[in-house]
């Protein structure tokens, strides 16, 4: 059997509507071509992020039932608790409401003007959260994983030479943090090696630096260890997941994704007097520490969540269910980054759109055609999401990659939707020579993706 099927049945359904192709082409116009303005109900198949849209367990239903809606030490805080230490290993737990609360409350505390931060590849709310409190991010991700093409194995893999050499030449007092993003989602949803893992760890460690990982992911990269690193295939995910862990200080995690949850987040960590820190200024943004911005019905659903994820069946189908989507478009010719990534399918908007220049944001073109052309929602990641402008010369400075994000929400979409989806970007692959480029009109300075306008060249 080449894909396994769903690991689960259908309980409750919702329905789902495609309008025409005259009332999409309005929608747009009105949303100023970026679909993040879209109202979800005239969405189709809504790919535009795998953060939150995450379909709950019957398990998890069954715990919200058992919030304890309490101001200070709530029930569900230590039924949290215990599971974020049990998969973590890490003592100190804070729990946020989302993981940009729990960036934010990390880099405000540590980050002063001038600092740096080294990562693979930070994404967009990790590098914002950064560069507001006055650092810089730096992306220091092997070559093969800047090569949509590269068939390397763990693509997200920091550069471990890079980041020795960066941390001799900064210091301790400029580099106040590394990070390290699991799986690595600006690059295409590429795993890192647990062996990259562990010898990050000890470079940090070496001079001295705090390492923490961007966790949001953690299961489906353990599960990529299992399946491509010698010498893992015969462990547990959940034992590949402790040994991450093992190698960090800390972590930052976003529960809307491999805590299969619809909101929450939280900061583990080893350090006790940077857990002071972070504890009071919770209680400062989000609230009191047993609930963190969070009621206590989702914390159960979290923790419950967190357990669910490294069920081996479950992240079987679902790695399966994004690799046999990529299997299809590839055989078509559909130019996407290689191979495969966890979560979801890159498409390579330079190689499908070569008749436009990076200036008219092919990346953002080719998402507004997918929905104009089947009412489906991916995201652009490419020079909208990550351009800037060089505060010296004035000039664009542009994203080395293109990209399109088809993320696949957890236990949502059948095999059949996938298929519909294929249809559609297959077509558009045909027609590609008719797709046009457009204008950015209006941007936000921060995290500009979000609200940015556009109008059709």
């Amino acid at each position: 059997m080449q894909h396994v099927p769903e690991p689960w049945r259908v309980k409750v359904v919702e329905p789902i509507h495609l309008p025409d192709r005259d009332t999409r082409r309005r929608r747009l116009e009105a949303a100023g071509y970026n679909v993040f303005a879209l109202p979800a109900a005239d969405v189709y198949i809504d790919l535009l992020t795998d953060s939150g849209t995450s379909a709950m367990s019957d398990n998890q239903w069954a715990g919200l039932m058992l919030g304890d809606e309490s101001y200070a030490g709530a029930r569900n805080f230590f039924s949290f608790r215990d599971t974020v230490q049990e998969i973590t290993g890490l003592p100190f737990i804070i729990p946020t409401h989302q993981g940009r609360v729990a960036e934010n409350l990390l880099f405000s505390t540590l980050i002063k003007p001038g600092m740096k931060v080294p990562s693979n590849n930070h994404f967009d709310t990790t590098r914002a959260n950064i560069e507001v409190n006055g650092g810089e991010a730096v992306d220091l991700v092997i070559p093969e994983g800047r090569d949509p093409e590269s068939e390397h194995p763990f693509k997200g893999n920091i550069d471990l030479d890079a980041l020795d050499a960066f941390l001799a030449a900064s210091g301790r007092q400029q580099v106040p943090v590394a990070m390290l993003t699991v799986t690595n989602n600006s690059g295409g949803g590429q795993p890192v090696s647990l062996e990259n893992i562990r010898a990050m760890g000890e470079i940090c460690h070496r001079h001295g630096v705090p390492f923490f990982l961007d966790a949001c992911r953690f299961a489906e990269n353990a599960w990529f260890i299992k399946q491509r690193e010698p010498g893992q295939g015969h462990r547990s995910v959940r034992d590949i997941a402790a040994d991450m862990f093992a190698a960090a200080d800390g972590c930052t995690m976003s529960a809307k994704k491999d805590g299969l949850a619809n909101i929450g987040g939280f900061i583990a960590l080893r350090d006790q007097g940077l857990f002071d820190a972070l504890r009071n200024m919770l209680i400062v943004i989000e609230g009191f520490p047993t609930y963190g911005g969070l009621a206590g019905r989702d914390l159960e659903a979290v923790a419950r969540g967190l357990k669910e994820v490294l069920d081996e069946r479950y992240l079987e189908f679902r790695v399966g269910q994004v690799q046999a989507l990529w299997e299809r478009l590839d055989a078509a010719g559909v130019p996407m980054i290689r191979p495969a990534g966890g979560h979801a399918v890159y498409l390579d908007a330079r190689r499908f759109l070569p008749h436009l220049d990076q200036e008219v944001f092919p990346a953002q073109a080719l998402t507004v055609a997918l929905y104009l052309e089947g009412g489906i929602r991916g995201v652009e990641i490419g020079g909208v999401m990550f351009g800037t402008t060089d505060p010296e010369t004035g000039q664009a400075v542009w994203p080395q990659m293109e990209l399109v994000r088809l993320a696949i929400p957890r236990r949502v979409y059948t095999n059949s939707h996938l298929r519909y989806v294929a249809e559609v970007v297959e077509q558009l692959h045909r027609d590609a020579s008719s797709i046009r480029g457009l204008n950015m009109v209006y941007q936000a300075p921060v995290l500009r993706h979000f609200t940015a306008r556009f109008e059709l060249l």
